[in-house]
């Protein structure tokens, strides 16, 4: 045998083990409870997404579903969990927006998001609303963006914390209108909502659900909606985009991610049991009680969604100057 034809016989042999390899995880997958890192507090829009999902999750899947939240390190301790468990697709990570934004942010990360994670499905967005409070006498977006172009500096915005998706919505307003709005960053939503309904904080981009009761009593204006498209929540209220920024678009989001080494057969599994979770039909009434809208994607086109986002925000972070704290 030729050495050009002993190399042929040894790549189809190892092609073969290699299939032969996932072909048992795939018939037998799963085989046991399967967990669900969150990176954040309970409380929370993701943890709230992943909590109405996995009970439908684990009845397509034959097996348990367990949530379990490992707050802290802006996401970082959980999805630390994540790269370093077994790539077996028994342990299931969430990324959301810092998982786009981390890489750009921080100087030192214990994993590569890129090299350690394979994505499984993009699940959930989560649109925002741009409000303001009752004494700001602007009316809508192009109102505001005079306002706040004839005072800069003047002013401010709260947001739940430091590179949040609350800040980056509203850093990228700033960034696409030329405005200079303060940033000021509170512990959580509901301290940064208080802030904006005390009138300690003039802007505040946040989750239609836990602002909307605040638009019905006043104590809130609504502006904008950060997506696309109108929100059917409120409908009467136009995108921001429409309103006097072209391009803009902002949400929150989230996603499926396993360890890097995860057999195909085992990821493809899991898509497919995650997207036929999402479509069941109580499912998107479901998300919408916590603001968020079920997509449910393809591993290829969830992976092109991360790459847009990262594109977005490295210009917003860098015009911005903002650093992880």
């Amino acid at each position: 045998m030729n050495a050009t034809l002993r190399r042929s016989c040894l790549t189809l042999l190892s092609l073969s083990f290699a299939i032969y390899a996932d072909f048992p995880a795939a018939q037998t997958y799963p085989a046991r409870t399967i967990r669900v890192i969150v990176p954040f507090a309970p409380g929370g829009a993701t943890d709230a997404v992943l909590r109405m999902l996995a009970p439908r999750l684990s009845e397509n899947l034959g097996q348990q579903v367990v949530v379990e939240n490992r707050p802290g390190g802006a996401a970082t301790i959980g999805m630390d969990v994540v790269a370093r468990s077994a790539p077996d697709g028994y342990t299931l990570g969430i990324a959301n927006l810092t998982f786009s934004i981390n890489p750009i942010l921080l100087r030192k990360m214990p994993y590569d998001s890129d090299r350690d994670f394979a994505l499984v499905s993009h699940i959930a967005n989560v649109p925002f609303v741009l409000t303001v409070h009752p004494s700001v006498p602007a009316k809508s977006v192009r109102e505001l963006i005079a306002l706040a172009k004839a005072r800069p500096g003047a002013l401010n915005y709260s947001s739940s914390g430091p590179a949040s998706a609350t800040q980056m919505s509203t850093e990228l307003f700033n960034y696409m209108t030329g405005t200079k709005m303060v940033h000021i960053p509170f512990t959580g939503g509901g301290p940064a909502i208080v802030a904006a309904l005390s009138g300690e904080v003039s802007v505040y981009i946040g989750s239609i659900p836990t602002l909307q009761g605040h638009f019905k009593s006043g104590r809130l204006r609504p502006l904008g909606v950060t997506t696309a498209t109108r929100d059917p929540a409120i409908p009467d209220v136009p995108t921001i985009a429409e309103a006097g920024v072209p391009g803009y678009e902002a949400r929150e989001w989230q996603g499926v991610v396993v360890r890097a080494g995860t057999p195909p057969a085992v990821i493809a599994r899991l898509n497919r049991e995650l997207v036929k979770s999402l479509k069941a039909p109580d499912m998107k009434q479901r998300f919408a009680g916590v603001g968020a809208h079920v997509v449910g994607s393809t591993p290829e086109e969830f992976a092109e969604h991360i790459k847009k986002e990262r594109n977005t925000w490295s210009k917003v972070i860098k015009a911005a100057g903002i650093r992880a704290e």
